[in-house]
């Protein structure tokens, strides 16, 4: 009776066995798998699932299904106009096709870097054949801007810019930053379908000058400001001198119609003096003589220790025994 329970046993054994190996394997949602056996592909698997392979001899290789992102190495590359500018750019990607992909890299590093020398060099062609302007803009509305300000600006603005003498029309773009971010992305995908990969596009994260261009261009940057400052500096100079022109014009005029106003009222008053000095005399005539011979030897005869005069009439007041 044992004896028949024997082969059930190392059947039950077996199978568990089996099983412990791991025959089964998930494939999560987001990723595809490669599966290898004796370094063959034998089965490739992009829909999330439960799967069997052989254990111990089929090895299943991951990879994301996701998109991913790569950075490129910062290089310098000459524009169109020969002016050498450092580009360093971001792209994103995905496997499209695992087998490719896994006879091609294996892994994602290797892959990485052979993605970034593709990027590297369709970014310096497209570049080295476009001007400075199509890379850094998209479009032309800067320009537009510009022409509506020049309608829309005060005589003072249009009066800096022909002091400045400098040219505001920035040059038009006919492609722009976005073309040309389309043709590196179509430039690299040329090479990249045999590895199984396909690049979803390519973007310059950072733009700037050479380090030997760098120093030239704040130089003709402060030259610039400079020369809109000594504009702003000559128009100020202008309008202080006109300024002080209408400031002195009235001045005059002010000054002048004061002296005027002030003589018409000392005329007015040297004629209402006049009236009441006749009047006075008018009234009596004898006292205003005496009055007036009095205020003038106060102003006289106070400077003076002796005084010789042969108009006797003057001093009547003061040798006449009645004051008379």
């Amino acid at each position: 009776m044992k004896k028949k329970f024997i082969p059930v046993i190392i059947v039950a054994l077996l199978i568990i066995l089996f099983f412990a190996a791991g025959p089964l394997y998930i494939i999560k949602e987001g990723t595809q798998a490669v599966v290898t056996r004796f370094g063959s592909i034998v089965d490739v698997h992009t829909e999330a699932g439960l799967y069997f392979k052989l254990p111990a001899i089929d090895q299943v290789t991951v990879y994301p299904k996701r998109i991913l992102s790569i950075d490129g190495d910062p290089q310098r590359i000459p524009t169109k106009e020969n002016q050498f500018i450092v580009v360093d750019t971001t792209s994103r990607w995905r496997i499209v096709d695992p087998k490719l992909f896994y006879t091609s890299f294996k892994t994602l590093d290797d892959a990485s870097n052979k993605l970034s020398d593709i990027i590297d060099s369709s970014t310096r062609t497209v570049v080295t054949a476009n001007r400075l302007s199509e890379i850094v803009r998209s479009s032309n509305v800067i320009n537009e801007r510009n022409i509506k300000a020049v309608h829309a600006e005060d005589e003072e603005t249009k009066e800096i810019e022909s002091l400045v003498n400098e040219n505001t029309t920035i040059e038009a773009v006919t492609r722009g930053r976005n073309a040309l971010c389309e043709e590196m992305t179509i430039d690299a995908n040329k090479l990249v379908p045999q590895y199984g990969i396909a690049v979803l596009d390519i973007v310059p994260r950072q733009i700037k000058y050479s380090d030997e261009l760098t120093e030239s261009v704040y130089n003709r940057m402060i030259k610039d400001r400079n020369q809109v400052a000594q504009a702003y500096r000559s128009l100020g100079e202008g309008k202080k001198a006109e300024w002080m022109g209408r400031l002195e014009n009235e001045k005059r005029t002010i000054s002048s119609d004061a002296y005027r106003r002030a003589e018409e009222i000392k005329g007015q008053a040297d004629a209402e003096a006049a009236r009441i000095y006749a009047e006075a005399y008018n009234r009596d005539a004898e006292f205003y003589a005496f009055w007036k011979s009095m205020e003038s030897y106060a102003n006289t005869l106070k400077d003076y220790d002796a005084t010789y005069s042969t108009n006797m009439d003057y001093f009547r007041y003061l040798y006449s025994a009645n004051g008379r």
